[in-house]
């Protein structure tokens, strides 16, 4: 509701309305930007990429004749060239972090990557290079540098990461952005980088629509990738390539100037796009889901030294079944957490009448329940909330200000609502000093939780029926989720086909 009046709002003003009071995403202090295009009409055909950390100097990788595999691979190694030394850069310093409620101590990096690229398109390119990528071979017939399968696996790891909610360390940047403010525009529209940034931050003098208009024309800013414009590729692609194939001497420094220009708008929109995430205050949660990315990395990097195989062309049904279960569960928890973090976010429930927010009028902190086998410490409080109360008694709620405490709403008497305390007060029959909320104490109650159905106990690979794959063959032996060969698959040191979309 909230985000409908903001893009109302928007609309009526002219400029981009904040959706949040803090940011929900971490900003790296050194992210790699990538602004990748590939040729209209084929799934993964590289046409050029913008690549590098520094902002002023940027590296320019160019097919100049995307349908060549020899060159699509040049192409791959020269990306693995600057996006390998750029992840090995984060494996420096570590942390000793305690696991298993302290018993045990695991290490981690204290960096990670962040690649940005412009959009969901670029995201959904690095996962398709990585596929093509990582079960290439370094030996035998057709053979590829090390670095191109490495640079497979590590794309893999990345577009997966992007998959769940809270990631930051594969970024679309106009998700990002969708996510902290919003337009006068639709939701398809935001998903032109430059246009979004015009609602968001519109030059001098001018209304972000109007702004948005003069940067949708191709012409005067070019699409952020991987898709081209269709006039760009009619009028000056096609003859560059052509020139190039009939061996042009001067087609390929031509052709490498028409994609610089291409790609250089997008290159600083997601600057600016980083710039202004950068520039927000982080909320409470950030740094927790940024150690869970650092953990992910430490753990595939590990994995990567001891030579571990990549990752298999499918899921067997058992891992899309956990995979499913890790979706939904860091859906939820990040959902959770971005309410918590911000009253903006948590104003959006309180209207859907999943949260109120009121003052204590009455509290009783010492209220003992003595009706089961044991008394035990179960405080009550009457909070008057101006929101609408349309919860049934017995709704279980929580407090953002006291997550380890959990209430259940026991009525609901007009503007009253009357809730039972438990839990986070202390192991004694006296709640320890704060733990209860006191009479003329402004609290908010919500019935998201951090509460999630555990994970099925899913059978062990050998366990598995055949039903659902059966027990896997040895990886030797070709078992598509062991990572190695697939009867029927093209070798693995050969140029691959154009990869299928999905």
């Amino acid at each position: 509701m909230l985000s409908a009046l903001a893009r109302a709002q928007a609309a009526a003003t002219g400029v981009a309305q904040p959706l949040t009071t803090v940011g929900h995403l971490h900003a790296a202090a050194a992210p790699l930007v990538c602004v990748p295009l590939a040729l209209a009409g084929e799934t993964l055909a590289p046409l050029a990429a913008l690549v590098g950390t520094d902002r002023a100097a940027p590296r320019l990788l160019v097919v100049p004749q995307p349908r060549n595999r020899d060159l699509r691979f040049a192409f791959a190694a020269a990306l693995a060239a600057e996006v390998l030394p750029y992840l090995d850069a984060r494996r420096g310093a570590t942390e000793d972090v305690p696991a298993d409620r302290g018993r045990q101590v695991r290490v981690r990096y204290l960096d990670a990557p962040q690649v940005w690229v412009p959009n969901p398109g670029g995201v959904e390119f690095v996962r398709l290079l990585g596929r093509s990528l990582r079960f290439r071979r370094t030996d035998g017939e057709h053979p590829v540098p090390a670095a191109v399968p490495r640079l497979g696996c590590w794309l893999t790891f990345l577009a997966d990461r992007a998959e769940l909610p809270g990631s930051a360390l594969l970024v679309a940047a106009t998700a990002a952005l969708g996510a902290h403010w919003a337009t006068g525009q639709s939701a398809v529209e935001d998903a032109h980088l430059p246009a979004l940034l015009a609602w968001i931050d519109p030059p001098e003098g001018r209304t972000g629509a109007g702004a948005a208009a003069a940067a949708e024309d191709p012409a005067v800013t070019p699409p952020a990738g991987p898709a081209t414009d269709p006039a760009f590729d009619r009028d000056v692609l096609a003859p560059l390539v052509a020139a190039y194939d009939r061996g042009a001497p001067d087609a390929p420094g031509r052709l490498a100037a028409a994609l610089r220009g291409q790609l250089t708008p997008a290159w600083d929109a997601v600057w600016r796009a980083y710039d202004l995430l950068a520039a927000l205050p982080p909320g409470a949660t950030v740094a927790a889901r940024w150690g869970q990315d650092r953990d992910a990395f430490t753990g595939y990097a590990a994995h990567l030294d001891e030579g571990g195989l990549p990752q298999p062309r499918h899921d067997s049904a058992v891992a899309a079944a956990a995979r499913l279960h890790r979706l939904e569960r860091a859906a939820a928890t990040y959902a959770l957490q971005r309410a918590y973090d911000d009253p903006l976010v948590l104003a959006d429930h309180r209207l859907a009448g999943e949260a109120f927010r009121g003052e204590v009028v009455l509290a009783d902190p010492t209220r003992v329940d003595d009706s089961g086998r044991r008394p035990v410490l179960r405080p009550r409080i009457t909070v008057r909330s101006a929101d609408p109360l349309h919860l049934a008694p017995g709704t279980a709620l929580c407090a953002p200000g006291r997550p380890k405490q959990r209430a259940t709403l026991v009525s609901v008497e007009g503007r009253d609502a009357v809730l039972e305390l438990r839990g986070g007060m202390g192991r004694g029959r006296t709640p320890e000093a704060g733990s209860v909320p006191e009479v003329g104490e402004v609290v908010t109650y919500t019935t998201l939780t951090d509460a999630f159905a555990p994970a099925p106990a899913f059978p062990a690979p050998e366990d598995t029926p055949w039903t659902h794959g059966g027990p896997p063959a040895d990886p030797a032996g070709g078992d598509p989720r062991g990572g190695a060969e697939v009867p029927g698959d093209p070798p693995a040191g050969a140029p691959p086909e154009p990869v299928p979309a999905g």
